[in-house]
């Protein structure tokens, strides 16, 4: 995500942060080479100039060439810069109570998402309490009802569905069928659309007269940049948009959309999609966003979804285990599991302070973690929880039944030792994990180092 532009202004953060002095001249070089990279990002035009000429005018203000740390405080202006093009702050759905019915009303072209992303905000508000109903409004696009269907059962979310091609009907009906069922929310997939085909846009304007939605929400695909944008911007003329989701947010390299949305419509992205899977559905935070754009990471997201994965107590008793070096293959394996869980190893790199935008995802051997889960996964109940048993026979059967060499059930053996002697030896070290937690912001739950082992294979 955002990897081109990343790594140029990761450069520039680096080159000017160390520095005790600069000069109106070294500020110019340095916004101009940010510039160049946002043009490449495909950010808006006008985006770009209004970006440069604030940044300019604040960074050469007496505050940052008379600072002590000049360096740190032209950082913190490009940072809060990069905050208000993304919206300034995390905007959240405007729904009522759930003693009345909340409607959402999910629009955009075709092509961009708009089914996947309907049940994975329905089943994120599950997740939070709410009891959401999908409407099955999508009659053009051959079986995009069956799809709905389908994957409103994977999360036991009601489809509300009818035998018609009046789309219309169906979304008042879906609305009364909602308030007899006692659902607080409605969310609504229609038909994907071109602004330029008024029919379709006719029938958009009338489901929306007749539900009234609380949110108007566009999914837009952040992979067609600037196009993504001009979307927008006609959809919010045509029906008036309270928000935007995007799409493929972790295929997009360069950004532009996300850079130039708020700016260019007034509207805010309130999600982003980062994944296939249902639970890849993410509520955009600028500040986060903005400070992986600066190669700071994300340290705060990164332990949200380790919380999501790490139940408490089991933390604590594998805490107990990694002090008493009682830590076993079993436990490595069900770590592997839990960081998977996470999003992919890219994802979570970028998210680590200091290596967002450094690694690139060739450099990360995703055959070697899938071959250590299925050596372990290939072991006894008994080898799982004493390595010690596994001895030159016990190793070959191993190593056949996972599909790897004897040598690569050696390493991982040898490397399992290894971790487990270096996690005991930083649950005993106050200082070490004082250093640890410093470095991630002081912002780690209990029991986090073992859930993301530094001697993480793969790398």
């Amino acid at each position: 995500m955002l990897e081109k532009i990343t790594n140029t202004v990761t450069d520039v953060v680096r080159s000017i942060s160390g520095k005790s002095t600069i000069t109106e001249k070294n500020i110019e070089e340095y916004v101009d080479k940010i510039k160049m990279a946002l043009l490449e990002a495909d950010v808006n035009l006008r985006v770009v100039r209004r970006f440069v000429n604030s940044t300019i005018e604040e960074a050469k203000g007496e505050k940052v060439l008379r600072s002590v740390n000049p360096g740190q405080q032209f950082v913190k202006i490009v940072h809060d810069k990069l905050v208000a093009l993304l919206g300034d702050e995390k905007q959240d759905l405007k729904l009522k109570g759930q003693d009345t019915q909340s409607v959402i009303l999910f629009l955009g072209l075709q092509g961009a998402g708009k089914t996947t992303s309907a049940v994975k905000l329905a089943a994120k508000l599950k997740k939070e309490g709410r009891n959401p109903l999908l409407a099955a409004c999508d009659l053009v696009r051959p079986a995009a009802v069956e799809q709905l269907c389908v994957l409103g059962e994977k999360t036991g979310i009601e489809v509300y569905k009818e035998d018609t091609k009046d789309a219309l009907k169906v979304a008042k009906n879906a609305l009364d069928y909602a308030r007899k069922k006692a659902y607080d929310t409605l969310i609504v997939d229609t038909a994907g659309r071109l602004q330029i085909d008024e029919d379709m846009m006719a029938e958009i304007a009338a489901i929306k007269k007749a539900l009234n939605p609380d949110e108007t929400l566009l999914v837009a695909d952040s992979m067609t940049g600037q196009s993504a944008v001009d979307v927008a911007k006609t959809f919010d003329e045509k029906l008036g948009l309270t928000g935007v989701i995007l799409t493929k947010f972790d295929s997009d390299a360069r950004g532009g959309a996300a850079l130039s949305l708020k700016s260019v419509t007034g509207k805010a992205i309130l999600f982003t999609g980062t994944g296939e899977k249902i639970e890849d559905f993410e509520p955009f935070y600028p500040d986060r966003i903005a400070s992986r754009i600066l190669g700071m990471g994300d340290i705060v997201s990164l332990v949200e979804k380790a919380q999501e994965t790490i139940d408490v107590e089991e933390a604590a008793k594998l805490e107990k285990k990694m002090a008493s070096e009682t830590f076993t293959l079993q436990d490595m394996l069900d770590q592997l599991q839990r960081v998977k869980k996470m999003g992919s190893m890219q994802q979570i790199i970028d998210m680590m302070p200091g290596l967002a935008g450094q690694i690139d995802e060739s450099m990360i051997d995703k055959s070697a973690l899938k071959a250590q889960e299925a050596i372990i996964q290939s072991m006894t109940k008994k080898e799982r929880e004493n390595h010690l048993i596994i001895g030159p026979s016990r190793r070959k059967r191993i190593a056949k039944g996972s599909g790897t060499s004897v040598a690569e059930v050696n390493r991982l053996i040898k490397q399992f030792e290894k971790t487990r002697l270096a996690m005991k030896k930083m649950t005993k070290n106050k200082g070490m994990q004082q250093k640890l937690m410093k470095q991630f912001g002081g912002q780690m739950p209990n029991g986090f180092p073992g859930n993301f082992p530094t001697n993480f294979p793969g790398f």
